[in-house]
């Protein structure tokens, strides 16, 4: 089965792939399908993001699409940087990240860690070729450190110590990243549905 991910975040197309390839998926880039379009992403929810993404993109092929939207959501800061995770500092670019992190780790410079509790959440939503829609959450638990630790991953990874490891997700190898991550526990909550719908 090849599906088209609605995503031109390279590490987003790695993750997903990696994870389906094994579920005999192909999944094809906008890139690939000659898709050149940045869908704005207006929901409120990370589930309403990804739906909107998927619905525009399906428009424009007769292939299946799947699309994620994540974030990270950091209980002391009543859920920020929540749907806005990507953008949360306005920067753009190679920056971008960097940014985001500094922002953090200023919004949390007087939390205790005990009370720095987060999740990274993920919500994959398809659109299939009849026309039928999935979507499925996933969840990482853990906790902000205080400094980026760790050269794999991207964004609050370096930042973001997952529980029971006590190591940062840039810690963990992308193998074992691929196992225990929002958007793998979101991607095996997608396949179940997606069995369940193609048969």
């Amino acid at each position: 089965m090849r599906m088209l991910a609605a995503t031109n975040n390279k590490h987003k197309l790695e993750e997903i792939s990696a994870i389906l390839k094994e579920l005999d998926i192909e999944i094809i880039s906008l890139q690939q399908a000659g898709i050149d379009i940045e869908v704005e992403e207006t929901g409120e929810t990370f589930t309403e993001n990804a739906l909107i993404k998927a619905r525009e993109i399906a428009k424009l092929t007769d292939m299946a699409v799947i699309s994620d939207d994540s974030g990270l959501e950091v209980f002391a800061l009543k859920g920020d940087p929540g749907v806005k995770s990507a953008r949360y500092s306005g920067a753009e670019g190679d920056l971008k990240d960097k940014k985001n992190n500094e922002k953090l780790l200023k919004n949390l410079e007087h939390i205790p860690f005990e009370e720095r509790g987060a999740r990274f959440c993920s919500v994959i939503a398809a659109v299939l070729t009849n026309g039928k829609n999935i979507t499925a959450e996933g969840y990482v638990y853990g906790k902000i450190g205080y400094e980026e630790k760790g050269s794999h991953g991207f964004g609050y990874d370096p930042l973001f110590i997952v529980e029971g490891y006590d190591i940062t997700m840039a810690e963990l190898s992308p193998e074992e990243k691929n196992k225990i991550s929002h958007r793998a526990n979101a991607l095996q909550n997608f396949v179940q549905q997606l069995k369940t719908v193609i048969g």
